[in-house]
């Protein structure tokens, strides 16, 4: 079938009020980055739907990309026909023909905005309710829960009829909560935080701490690769790589064992707050999960956050593994997530780490390193990566992940 515009229904948005205007902005900037790959689309953003003109796109490869776009509620690919009854006729026995199955049940649901049109909501349906009876009779009318609904719109420029609506993402466009970081890792919960985050309406930055050479160009491939996952909800991502070998060797060789988790992480939290205030972020995110390991009891929590005031967001933290793997399957992330390259937050890992650190000694074992030394050599190595989706990624770094699959 070859349709004529997608028609684009928002979600939460319709609950905004005076900031409405503000959220269908920025949810048709979203689109417009999320859809870059299709050039001679037309956007044009209403108070109550987006219109896109297809211009000869392909209608499933957008809507496939449609369908990551937070803040959208659900969409349907319509086709236009000229505001006269032949024509109207001619293309919902068309329409019908190659989307409703024999013997199916329908209605005919009509809007019309346009109030000069010869035939009211009521008439039109009636009038196509009659010719489908006439024309389909193997079709079965049903008014209440019918397999599908032919839906009409009557606009100044055209008749718009559409029988198919597919459920968006729902959420808030992204950008309109505010931006924050991730603190990426490799493993399954840090890409369902950031998705989380995303649904939320949050501009998320990833910041991803590596250590070669303990670390490989795989574990940083798939850190990267694991962004693309979440790119196409918002069009693209920021990725920012630290650097944390220096951190992670003077740990090790100063400090107790037991502690060698603890003050690594407040590193990593101390570094996580200057690059948010370096890129105007008010949050970090992270995908600890209470209790799951070490580093997430909530003695743990307390002498790690310690370090910061600035808000630490959790979306997963009282999910436990099961639910965040469904999740992490549903976005595409978990088999990425369980490839065994392995990431800072596992070298160097300590065989009995302290589960309950006590906070004043990790503020006396920290005070033993040159902490802003270490911090400001790790922010000057650090180098940023705008990825916006999966097959240009894979274009640029074929080498390391051909490795990866």
């Amino acid at each position: 079938m070859q349709y004529s515009e997608i028609m684009v229904r928002y979600g939460e948005l319709s609950t905004k009020g005076k900031n409405r205007q503000a959220f269908i902005g920025r949810l048709n900037g979203n689109v417009t980055k999320a859809l870059h790959e299709f050039p001679a689309l037309r956007m044009h953003p209403k108070r109550d739907r987006l219109h896109i003109d297809l211009n000869g796109e392909d209608a499933d490869a957008v809507m496939a990309r449609l369908g990551k776009v937070f803040g959208i509620q659900s969409f349907s690919p319509s086709v236009a026909v000229a505001k006269e009854m032949p024509a109207v006729h001619e293309a919902v026995l068309e329409l019908m023909a190659a989307t409703v199955p024999t013997g199916a049940s329908y209605k005919v649901q009509t809007k019309r905005s346009d109030h000069n049109f010869e035939l009211d909501t009521n008439e039109m349906n009636l009038n196509l309710g009659d010719m489908l009876t006439d024309a389909r009779p193997d079709l079965v009318v049903k008014m209440k829960d019918p397999d599908y609904v032919l839906r009409v719109e009557v606009r100044r420029e055209a008749i718009f009829l559409s029988t198919k609506t597919v459920l968006g993402a729902g959420g808030l466009p992204v950008g309109t909560a505010g931006k924050g970081v991730l603190m990426l890792s490799g493993g399954i919960d840090s890409p369902v935080a950031g998705y989380l985050a995303l649904k939320r309406g949050v501009d998320i930055e990833m910041v991803h701490f590596f250590s070669p050479p303990y670390t490989s160009d795989q574990a940083l491939a798939k850190a990267k690769q694991l962004t693309t996952k979440l790119a196409p909800y918002v069009g693209s991502i920021r990725f920012i790589q630290v650097p944390f070998t220096e951190i992670q060797e003077t740990i090790k060789s100063s400090l107790p064992e037991g502690y060698l988790m603890t003050i690594q992480r407040r590193l990593m939290l101390r570094l996580a707050e200057a690059i948010a205030k370096q890129q105007g972020a008010l949050a970090i995110f992270n995908g600890e999960s209470v209790g799951q390991v070490a580093s997430q009891t909530l003695e743990s929590m307390v002498a790690i956050n310690d370090v910061t005031t600035m808000p630490i967001i959790r979306p997963v933290a009282t999910m436990d593994k099961n639910e965040i793997i469904r999740v992490a399957e549903d976005i595409d992330t978990y088999a990425l997530s369980i490839m065994p390259f392995e990431d800072c937050c596992t070298i160097f890992a300590p065989p009995a780490p302290k589960t309950k650190p006590n906070l004043d000694k990790a503020r006396y074992y920290e005070s033993k390193l040159d902490v802003e030394g270490l911090m400001a050599r790790a922010l000057a190595g650090i180098q940023i990566t705008e990825i916006r989706s999966s097959d240009e990624f894979m274009a640029q770094n074929q080498d390391v992940i051909a490795e990866l699959l």
